[in-house]
């Protein structure tokens, strides 16, 4: 279970949840007789009670839980057809319209009813309205941001040096590969050796063929570090369309290259690929 993809509103149903299961504890009634016989009187919980504790009261930390789980796993899982953040919502719904009934028909009811409706109305507002309201879609852990990078200066660990650069590429993005060392200049040769003496022409020197230069990034892209909101498959560069490896939430790739509206992004061992689906991605 990822811990880094679950959202506000997964906050919001733990801590409803939390204190819905502390509400099953109190009073269910209340007493309208003096303290004295109140204290003589032994009131009822949620679970004196297995209609009310197990059918309400447990119905909607059950609902929270299908729902916070359906978050944190990588694929979804069905009942019946339907996916388990459909069912937690259900279940919470029911929770809370049944504890509303409860409290409809008791002539006083007590804190463990009033406490427990509150926390169940929160419970089912934050199940239904998690998937649509941009505040608890929000991730409730959000990823370290990253150093940023340098495209054009070498990394502690380039070429010898010890650190290491981001996802194991030698030299780094930009950084042109071995140093350049000056040559020495030559020595002056002794005259008496039957060389060329000083003053005579020397030969021109023909200069050393260059390396060809390699093809340059796009002025206006820099990488960039980034982390997608969900699961998103990385498909082959060459354009076939396999899949080479998934990017999960809460993990930071580099962005290397942008081809239209895709990235080539790399992963931390060190393969890249395509991303397609650039859509709602948090930059670093």
């Amino acid at each position: 279970m990822n811990i880094r993809s679950l959202t506000r509103g997964d906050g919001v149903l733990i801590g409803a949840a939390v204190v819905l299961f502390i509400a099953s504890f109190l009073d269910i009634a209340g007493c309208d007789a003096s303290a004295s016989v109140c204290d003589r009187i032994d009131l009822p919980n949620a679970w004196e009670l297995s209609q009310l504790g197990w059918g309400t009261f447990f119905l909607g930390i059950a609902g929270a839980a299908l729902v916070v789980v359906s978050h944190g796993l990588p694929q979804q899982r069905k009942i019946a057809g339907l996916e388990l953040g459909q069912v937690g919502a259900a279940f919470t719904v029911a929770s809370a319209w049944t504890l509303l009934m409860w409290i409809f028909e008791s002539n006083d009811a007590g804190a463990g009813l009033i406490l427990g409706l509150i926390a169940a109305l929160v419970l089912a507002a934050a199940a239904v309205a998690g998937p649509m309201v941009p505040a608890l879609k929000a991730p409730l852990v959000g990823a370290p941001r990253p150093a940023a990078p340098q495209p054009y200066n070498p990394q502690p660990g380039q070429q010898g040096v010890p650190g290491g650069a981001p996802g194991g590429v030698p030299g780094g993005y930009g950084y042109p590969g071995a140093q350049q060392h000056p040559q020495p200049y030559p020595a002056p040769q002794d005259a008496s050796q039957g060389g060329q003496q000083y003053g005579q022409p020397q030969p021109t020197p023909q200069p050393a063929p260059q390396p060809e230069p390699q093809a340059q990034a796009p002025s206006d892209f820099s990488p960039f570090w980034f982390a997608v909101p969900v699961a998103r498959p990385l498909h082959a560069e060459d354009g076939s369309g396999a899949q080479i490896a998934e990017l999960a939430p809460g993990t930071w790739y580099l962005a290397v290259e942008q081809r239209g509206q895709a990235l080539i992004a790399q992963t931390q061992d060190g393969r890249r690929g395509l991303l397609q689906d650039t859509s709602g991605i948090q930059r670093g």
